[in-house]
């Protein structure tokens, strides 16, 4: 490269920011290097006058130090550029020392303009208002004036005329000089109201230069200062004050003071006060009872209203229904029996479908409902029950909710347990009776012996000359179908059911689950009034709105009357089988009744699970203590199922052990079920479920065991074995010989050996011995040593002779007997 002057220069490179550093040659001599930046031009001045400090410089002057293959040229040009880069480092320094005191200036002047205005601004406000004062004072001295000089010249005075007074009316008004000096007041009064006003309205805002110094503390309000307007207006126009309000304050059990303040509309602070007048040193969050805030409330001057926290389910309607508004509906059927009976083979066969295919194991493990049309247009709803002995609960909750009961008993099994049970529910619900005995088809099938085997149940049939109606069926042949339904239409006749569907529904949950795609899913059977889509609705624990409806068959529905069973969609969580439904005006009083009762709920398991003195807690700690406990958790696919695993398991155990359900639910397996499992080492049951893809992954991570099982029956066997096995094996004694002392000889490093005769069984060195004086045990202990002759025996036959010697025991006496036991383990099982 070349310059204009035909003087060779190099161009190097900083590195540092960016920039042009030039050296300029001219005949060999070196001349200044120039540093070109962004904002100014440095120059340097020329290497050979000043060797630089540092390793390059040392390098410069002592060959010896400079690194190998570094000529001087290029060592002098490494110099330059890191001269040159110090140099343009040193100015950009010098240029933001230089900008930054220009900001802050700047920073400075801006912010004492800013003070001197506000300044300035105060002092015409403060000016103004007192001159605004002073005309105030000034007006209100002449105004007394005036009235004093007025009074003895009113009163002198005689009183105009009519005819005077027009004539005065009726003359023009002079302008005098004091009218005008009125004037000039009145306006000066005016402007300076304005600016005290103005002044007083600026006083309250937060300015910049305050912000900054940190000057005029803490500020009034805006609504602080409207009050404070509102009293002066009311207090010029001579209003007097409002009287206070009387209000009805509903008082509950207990309440929290903040909320007693809200519905007296009183201060806080000034409750607070009161009760600590009283002696009560309580906060607004604290809680205080009825009594107090009874004492409270009228002490301030309201009226008490006691409430209690039930009133919450005062909106549901209870009111008896007028007979013209009752209508026919359809009757509720509820199919019970033993298990294997064929209960829902026979309601296949009435609705013409399968349903126990789809059943693990061939038996019926969850409550169904369903709605049948008879040839003659007749409805009828059908509630299938469980027959296995676990779904007590299922077959309870049928027969409360039902109008007629169906017991099918098997011809070939007559009456069986479940049978029996059924029997009593039907006789606990008060409801009628109709024997359906099922299997006629088969070959052994003795319809009588099931006649008179009901006779041991006080049922008493109509071919018995009874009042129970019966009818042989056959499920798989369909013999007789025809006169069971006519047998359920003639009892329904009887019955004359009817209801109101012109009113908000109430009904019974038959089965709830939690489905994965719909949410929380409640089988509702509908027993009076209509269920409409959109209603908002409390059952048990939980609320919700009905989004979606759908009949048996699987067809969305719009509203559903009285005897209709549905499935209803829209709940907030899962409710308990067996709860009641009832239908409110707002979602309001729905959250309302449903958080009372869930709280109501938690509390009396609270005091059912609490020891109430501190025996009971000793004892109670100390029983759970000596009883073994096998943790589960329990997913189900439905509540019902899920209700009667939990109780299958509650009767299992004695009083050495017990299983303990940790949780039970409706729905999926979650990673939240394993976190539960994996910290009290418990295993996961699920009934008719799977674990999600992240809770397999957590419990394969974390140990936890789960299992499957879709038959209940196999469900309650691994537990009961697995339970068994925590119980502690029971120990047997098993005498195997006697034998007695006959010599006692001293052994020198041994002690005493007793010589023995060996009298009836054997003696074995392993086993356990006691020592007995006259019949009494004196000691119990192993053998040291069981000789015969010289030679140590393993045991010795009755009629021998042998040695023994005790363990860590020398006091036997010749006439002594030895009692020689085993001990054996035997492993227990729960019944």
């Amino acid at each position: 490269m070349s310059d204009s002057d035909g003087k060779k220069t190099l161009g190097l490179r900083g590195s540092g920011r960016p920039g042009n550093v030039k050296q300029s040659f001219s005949h060999g001599r070196t001349k200044n290097v120039v540093v070109e930046t962004k904002r100014k031009r440095v120059v340097v001045p020329k290497p050979g006058a000043a060797k630089p400090s540092g390793p390059l410089g040392a390098a410069l002057g002592d060959p010896s130090r400079r690194p190998a293959g570094i000529s001087d040229a290029e060592l002098e040009r490494r110099i330059q550029a890191l001269t040159a880069a110090k140099a343009r480092e040193a100015g950009e320094q010098a240029e933001r020392e230089a900008e930054e005191k220009a900001r802050a200036a700047d920073r400075d002047r801006r912010r004492a303009e800013i003070e001197a205005k506000e300044r300035e601004e105060r002092e015409l406000a403060e000016k103004a208002r007192a001159k605004a004062e002073e005309d105030e004072r000034r007006r209100a001295e002449a105004e007394e004036q005036a009235r004093r000089a007025a009074a003895p010249a009113a009163a002198a005075a005689p009183a105009a005329t009519d005819e005077a007074a027009r004539s005065v009316a009726g003359a023009p008004k002079a302008v005098t000089p004091q009218m005008r000096k009125t004037d000039r007041e009145r306006e000066e009064r005016g402007r300076s109201v304005k600016a005290r006003e103005d002044a007083g309205r600026r006083s309250g805002k937060l300015t910049l230069n305050e912000a900054l110094s940190g000057e005029g503390g803490r500020q009034r309000s805006m609504a602080a200062m409207k009050r404070k307007q509102e009293r002066a207006r009311q207090k010029a126009m001579g209003m007097v004050e409002r009287e206070k309000i009387v209000r009805d304050v509903k008082l509950p059990e207990t309440i929290v003071v903040s909320e007693l303040a809200n519905r007296m509309a009183e201060r806080v602070g000034d409750i607070v006060k009161s009760l600590m007048q009283m002696g009560m040193m309580v906060t607004q969050n604290q809680t205080i009872d009825a009594d107090t805030a009874e004492l409270i409330i009228e002490e301030f001057g309201h009226n008490v209203v006691r409430v209690s926290d039930a009133d919450v389910e005062d909106v549901i309607e209870t009111k008896a229904d007028s007979p013209e508004d009752m209508k026919p509906r359809p009757p509720v059927i509820t199919i019970m029996g033993h298990v294997d009976h064929g209960k829902t083979s026979l309601l296949d066969a009435i609705r013409s479908t399968n349903v126990t295919q789809g059943e693990a194991g061939g038996i019926t493990q969850h409550i169904g409902a369903y709605q049948v049309q008879t040839k003659d247009g007749a409805r009828l709803t059908f509630l299938d029950t469980p027959g296995h002995a676990a779904f007590t609960s299922m077959r309870s909750r049928g027969a409360q909710v039902t109008d007629i009961v169906v017991l099918v008993v098997a011809a070939d099994d007559a009456v069986m347990p479940q049978t029996v049970e059924a029997i009593a529910h039907a006789k606990a619900a008060k409801v009628p009776m109709i024997v359906a005995i099922n299997k006629i088809d088969k070959h052994d099938a003795n319809p009588d012996k099931v006649r008179t085997d009901l006779l041991q149940h006080e049922i008493v049939v109509e071919k018995m000359s009874g009042e129970v109606q019966d009818v042989e069926v056959s499920a798989i042949t369909g013999q007789g179908l025809d006169n069971l339904l006519e047998a359920i239409a003639l009892q329904a006749e009887i019955l004359e059911l009817h209801a109101n569907p012109d009113r908000p529904a109430q009904g019974a949950v038959i089965e709830a689950k939690l489905d994965v795609g719909r949410g929380p899913v409640a089988t509702v059977l509908v027993q009076n009034g209509t269920l409409r889509q959109g209603d908002i609705f409390v059952v048990g624990e939980q609320w919700g709105k009905v989004r979606a409806m759908e009949n048996d068959q699987g067809e969305r529905i719009k509203e559903a009357g009285p005897s209709v069973p549905v499935e209803v969609l829209g709940l907030n969580g899962t409710p308990e089988a067996g709860d009641v439904l009832n239908v409110v005006e707002t979602e309001a009083q729905a959250r309302e009744i449903a958080t009372y009762r869930e709280k109501a709920s938690k509390d009396k398991r609270a005091a059912a699970g609490a020891a109430t003195t501190l025996d009971q807690l000793l004892a109670k700690a100390k029983a759970d203590q000596s009883v073994a406990e096998l943790p589960i958790v329990v997913k189900a696919d439905v509540q019902g199922s899920a209700e009667a695993i939990v109780q299958a398991m509650e009767k299992i155990g004695n009083d050495e052990v017990r299983v303990r359900v940790l949780h039970s639910g409706v729905g999926a397996i979650t990673e939240t079920d394993v976190g539960l499992a994996e910290a009290s080492g418990a295993p996961i049951l699920g009934f008719n479920v799977r674990a999600n893809a992240p809770a397999r992954s957590s419990a394969n991570q974390k140990g936890v065991e789960i299992r499957y099982y879709s038959v209940i029956y196999d469900l309650v066997d691994d537990i009961k074995a697995a339970a068994s096995g925590l119980l502690s094996a029971e120990i047997r004694e098993k005498f195997i010989g006697y034998a007695k002392i006959k010599e006692v000889f001293k052994v020198t490093k041994v002690g005493k050996v007793a010589g023995c005769l060996v009298t009836e069984g054997v003696a074995r060195r392993s086993a356990g011995v006691r020592l007995l004086r006259d019949n009494v045990v004196v000691h119990e202990g192993t053998l040291k040593t069981l000789k015969r002759f010289k030679d140590e025996m393993a045991e010795v036959q009755s009629g021998q002779e042998c040695g023994m010697a005790f363990d860590n025991y020398d006091d036997i006496r010749e006439g002594d007997v030895i009692e020689i036991f085993e001990r054996e383990e035997i492993e227990r099982k729960l019944a």
